[in-house]
Order: structure tokens, then sequence, then C-alpha cells
């Protein structure tokens, strides 16, 4: 798996990953900025998790699709 196949800003899911990454990146700063309730620190947390973990599956799915280097080998 290479590191360069995450980078693809014409593909839809590369920009889900980012915009997961930023929403986690919110939620967690959220969390520790403001005075929350317990129960409002704890939904923000699962959120903030559950975006994480699917940011992670985005993130494995695009390093594994080799359609973009298929393409490029075949242009050459």
């Amino acid at each position: 798996m290479k590191l360069s196949r995450l980078w693809r800003p014409h593909d839809r899911r590369f920009w889900l990953l980012i915009v997961l990454n930023l929403l986690s990146a919110a939620l967690t700063w959220a969390m520790r900025a403001y005075p929350l309730t317990a129960t409002a620190n704890t939904v923000a947390g699962l959120m903030a998790l559950a975006n994480a973990v699917l940011g992670i599956l985005v993130a494995i799915d695009l390093l594994r699709d080799d359609r973009d280097n298929e393409a490029l080998r075949n242009r050459e």
C-alpha cells in the first residue's frame, strides 16, 4: 500500500475523509473548550469516535483501491 493513494482530490472519498477528520477535531475541541454536561460530553465523544473510525475505514478503502494507478499506467 502506498500512502500516495490517499491524495486523490478528484475522488469523493478523499473529501469525505477530510470532512470526517475536521468534524472529529471540531467535536473534540468543543468537548475541551466548553463546559458540557456529562450527557452532552458523552454524545460528543461518541460522535467524535464514530467519525474517526469512519475516517479510518475510508482511508483504508482509498489505500486499497488501485483504479487510479491502473488508469495512469494505461495512459503512459
